[in-house]
């Protein structure tokens, strides 16, 4: 042990955990996580097949959800095989270079995913604030740009965080308390001074996670002042109602996003559990339930759904 911790960042070994106290059981708690990982992936390519194949949900509500499917897949592909390693195969090790590589996808996906949120946050504003404007304000181009503009924020923000974190070396408990490699837990194995990469962390967690969030709450503000002033009460209640799965995603992504950072940095031994229970529900389940709720709310994604399965 004593060599590993001595090691250079880039050959240290560091062991992720499964669930702990329970690693009798792993393998009979792999089979959740199979189902959910066989679920998200297969449900986030069948939307994206759908709207790929079907010009008529070629429009810019349909193509937001694409880059949504998309982000969750490429969340479940990233956390998942070294999740199911562990319940499986009980493979705890990985290099701290995959470490790195896997928290800068993790981390740079959830970015992209809380951005994609907020340009579906603008897209029901425009759709229920301006109708009239709508196809001229979110032409294809203009949503290439934006998608363009999230990814390379996303990737801009995240990239330093490998260059602060390969400073250093790792010479304290080489144990990390997730199944995958976050920045908060790796920097804290470091024998050095941490406090720049905590304020960058910090930083751009805010800029990040916590403007979009406030400008898809000011969004909705601005949509409930327009629903109100709409005087048929039926109309009032399906402009409300094209909202609910892009709420249901919100609040299945932002909960856990902004709680997990909170217990990592403030919590203590006995936050441990929902720290775990946290890290768990921020990764696998927005790939999860986003495909559900989606299909289900939307009766047009419904019945092409239903056409390519049941012919």
């Amino acid at each position: 042990m004593s060599a590993v911790n001595d090691t250079k960042s880039n050959s240290a070994v560091l062991l992720l955990t499964g669930i702990p106290g329970l690693e009798d059981i792993h393998l009979w708690i792999s089979i959740p996580f199979c189902l959910m990982y066989v679920i998200s992936i297969v449900g986030n390519s069948v939307i994206l097949f759908i709207i790929k194949t079907d010009p008529s949900l070629h429009e810019p509500m349909y193509i937001f959800l694409s880059m949504l499917a998309i982000t969750d897949l490429g969340l479940s592909v990233t956390t998942m095989p070294t999740i199911l390693g562990i319940f499986l195969f009980k493979s705890r090790e990985i290099s701290l270079n995959a470490c790195f590589a896997q928290l800068f996808f993790i981390h740079s996906l959830s970015y992209i995913e809380s951005s994609v949120l907020l340009l579906m946050a603008f897209d029901r504003f425009v759709a229920i604030c301006n109708p009239l404007r709508y196809t001229s304000i979110l032409t294809l181009p203009k949503i290439a740009k934006m998608g363009l503009v999230c990814v390379l924020r996303a990737v801009a923000l995240i990239f330093p965080l490998l260059f602060l974190l390969k400073r250093f070396q790792y010479c304290r408990a080489i144990v990390l308390s997730h199944s995958y490699c976050v920045h908060q837990e790796v920097m804290k194995l470091a024998c050095s001074d941490i406090t720049v990469n905590s304020i960058y962390g910090l930083s751009i967690a805010l800029l990040t996670v916590g403007l979009d969030s406030l400008l898809i709450c000011l969004s909705y503000v601005m949509i409930l002042r327009a629903v109100r002033s709409i005087t048929c009460h039926m109309e009032s209640l399906w402009a409300l109602n094209t909202c609910v799965a892009h709420l249901s995603a919100v609040l299945l992504f932002y909960i856990p996003m902004l709680g997990l950072p909170v217990i990592h940095r403030f919590g203590n031994s006995s936050s441990h559990s929902l720290q775990i229970f946290l890290g768990y529900v921020y990764l696998l389940v927005p790939p999860l339930m986003n495909p559900i709720v989606y299909s289900v709310k939307s009766k047009h994604l419904r019945v092409r759904i239903i056409k390519v399965f049941f012919k």
